[in-house]
């Protein structure tokens, strides 16, 4: 059998440098999410107009959309640095928070095409590697 330091010794640096950068990536949107609740004025004070009105007129699966993108990948990447498997199904619903989301703002012509991209590889690529980090046995 197997001890624990076996294990933390198989756990490669670069499984802890993208845990960490995950977390940090996705702790800067927790705040942003919180920030354009709890102060959606100056939050949204660089925003268009545009912007301004879709975040205060979001359709509600639009808005449910962004909360799960947001809050399951920030969970997913908390389950990352305490090795949980259960971070693979966090990032697939946050992958899909993210579509709706998305869809959402494309749909009210406001959609920021290079920064949804960019959130979409990231929680895409997260959720990839959390499923090979459990094929691995990294992820219990």
């Amino acid at each position: 059998m197997e001890t624990v330091n076996e294990t933390a010794a198989r756990v490669p640096t670069s499984y802890w440098a993208i845990a960490v950068v995950g977390l940090l990536w996705n702790s800067f949107g927790a705040y942003l999410y919180l920030m354009a609740r709890l102060d959606p004025d100056t939050a949204l004070a660089a925003a268009s107009p545009a912007l301004r009105d879709y975040v205060a007129n979001q359709p509600i699966w639009a808005n449910v959309g962004y909360g799960l993108g947001i809050w399951g990948s920030f969970l997913g990447s908390i389950a990352m640095t305490l090795r949980s498997r259960h971070a693979v199904w966090l990032f697939a619903v946050s992958l899909l928070g993210v579509i709706l989301s998305h869809l959402g703002q494309a749909l009210a012509g406001v959609l920021d095409a290079p920064l949804a991209i960019t959130i979409f590889v990231v929680v895409a690529f997260l959720w990839f590697y959390s499923r090979k980090s459990v094929e691995q046995g990294i992820l219990r």
